[in-house]
């Protein structure tokens, strides 16, 4: 194709009847493949008449619908970028992404509007639209006066098609710059890897996703929607995760997508079992780590086997256990719980000593990797773009794992003490950060305990200032008037020392071995 955009990509695998039921939500509304091109066109049309700069972003902030969906897919049909914002940041986090990424239209929910216009005026956004999860809005209002026929602006596949902020270690945010050709090559990667189908499943027309994630990271915006569109799939659209409710769908549907707690709590129903998932053909698990009980404990309901797989904001998907055998690594291959299968087609993954020196089988280290997938630097950042890749390409993921005899990888252990709450990435240095400027409040240290369903929760221990007195309640409260609630530490405790190593730093395992126990 002469053009590279996504957009294109994914139109052109629409099916030829467009009439058909592209999404049916959980509140009985059913959208086509037209309402879905007619709508896509109409805001490209919208963000076009704009008339806004060359590589202009689109900022998002919005509770998901099939709606905030179709604003992604018109702002990469008009060749804009588009950044997907956690709908649980709060002012002054915002305030951090908008005066970085410098938007020119800012989108978020009507009810966020007073706060949300004030903080992109002030940073010099020149539109800023609402758009709610029940079809109102003035971004629908303004769309609905433009055309619904539209041509796909053409785009390279090294432009940049959307930025992702991954919090920084050091409390500051990065936008991971993804390009059109990272996208694309993924989608396409994980349609033949995953083997999707588009004869058979439920309705004689091939395979039907239950999309349960929220679309403002990469799982379910990117491996979910992507996945579906790439192979003209149904989706079946929930607004909120419902476990009772995701198990009654699984009579039409063939494919779920989720973190380990969306397993967790389908578990907890009784109405889980193997007639309730006879039509389902694959379950897929990330964002988090899948503890072998639940992998176990799915097994042995519903006899089917969980696949779990790895990624990062900066990459998509990286490896997967297989779906059949992979032919790379013997036909005996199978998905294993514990680990994430193998580096997908495309990606070479390598385990690193500090050293910088590859390591034999089985040996811990830092995970590297390179591919078609793999992002194009951090947005405005260069010098951490460099840091951040080794001298032959490779990029340092920051994570901690091993390849066994066999080629599967496992994940070990994060660098950084990244903590992952429900599938969220948490850093302990940005809510210290917080913590240590309080009233009464010496220092801090996070750290991430497991927890039986978010897989890991962050305990904050503080040290109080002398003659201060500091309420482990009243800490949380701020804390929550500040930050979104996926990273408010479960537990806070007021102690009289941390544990330090010689060189004074806090020696943060020895505190998450001390409260390993809180929430067994």
């Amino acid at each position: 194709m002469s053009s590279h955009n996504l957009f294109s990509a994914l139109r052109a695998a629409f099916p030829a009847d467009l009439n058909a039921t592209a999404v049916e939500t959980d509140e009985g509304l059913n959208y086509s493949w037209a309402d879905l091109d007619r709508a896509t066109a109409m805001m490209a049309n919208l963000l076009q008449s704009l008339d806004l700069p060359e590589g202009s972003r689109v900022a998002v902030q919005v509770e998901k619908s099939v709606e905030a969906m179709m604003l992604y897919l018109a702002t990469l049909r008009a060749g804009y970028v588009f950044l997907p914002l956690n709908t649980a940041y709060q002012s002054a986090e915002i305030e951090y992404f908008i005066g970085n990424a410098e938007p020119a239209v800012v989108v978020c929910s009507g009810a966020n509007f007073g706060w949300v216009s004030k903080i992109a005026f002030k940073a010099g956004t020149q539109h800023v639209f609402t758009l709610n999860d029940d079809r109102t809005g003035s971004l629908i209002d303004r769309a609905a006066t433009h055309s619904d026929q539209h041509q796909p602006v053409p785009r390279q596949a090294d432009d940049l098609a959307a930025i992702l902020y991954t919090s920084g270690t050091t409390g500051r945010s990065k936008g991971a710059m993804l390009t059109h050709g990272n996208m694309l090559s993924n989608a396409l990667t994980l349609k033949d890897y995953w083997g999707w189908k588009t004869t058979g499943g439920p309705d004689g027309h091939g395979d039907v996703l239950i999309h349960a994630l929220p679309i403002f990271h990469v799982h379910g915006l990117f491996v979910a929607i992507h996945g579906a569109l790439i192979n003209g799939s149904k989706m079946i659209w929930m607004a909120k995760f419902d476990p009772k409710r995701a198990i009654g769908y699984m009579a039409k549907a063939t494919v779920f997508m989720g973190v380990p707690t969306l397993y967790v709590r389908m578990l907890a129903e009784p109405a889980l079992n193997k007639a309730a998932v006879k039509h389902m053909r694959l379950f897929i698990a990330g964002s988090a780590p899948l503890l072998i009980e639940t992998f176990t404990e799915w097994q042995e309901r519903t006899g089917q086997t969980i696949l779990e797989r790895y990624g990062m904001s900066e990459t998509a998907m990286l490896t997967s256990n297989p779906y059949a055998a992979d032919k790379r690594y013997g036909q005996q291959s199978e998905r294993r719980g514990g680990t994430v299968g193998f580096p997908l087609p495309g990606v070479q993954l390598r385990v690193r000593g500090d050293d910088g020196v590859d390591l034999p089988v089985g040996e811990i280290g830092g995970i590297q990797v390179q591919g078609p997938n793999v992002f194009k630097g951090y947005w405005r950042m260069p010098e951490k773009t460099a840091e951040e890749f080794t001298a032959d390409g490779y990029f340092k993921t920051g994570d901690v794992g091993k390849v066994d005899e066999r080629g599967y990888v496992t994940i070990v252990g994060r660098s950084k003490d990244l903590i992952i709450s429900g599938g969220y990435n948490v850093y302990p240095a940005e809510i210290e950060g917080y913590i240590n400027e309080m009233k009464g409040v010496a220092e801090s240290a996070v750290v991430g305990v497991p927890h039986p369903d978010f897989g890991e929760v962050g305990v904050a221990v503080v040290i109080a200032k002398p003659g201060a007195a500091v309420q482990p309640d009243a800490i949380i409260a701020e804390l929550k008037a500040k930050l979104a609630n996926f990273k408010i530490p479960k537990k806070c405790f007021v102690v009289t020392e941390l544990p330090r190593n010689t060189m004074s730093k806090v020696q943060k395992n020895l505190l998450r071995d001390q409260y390993k126990g809180l929430f067994a």
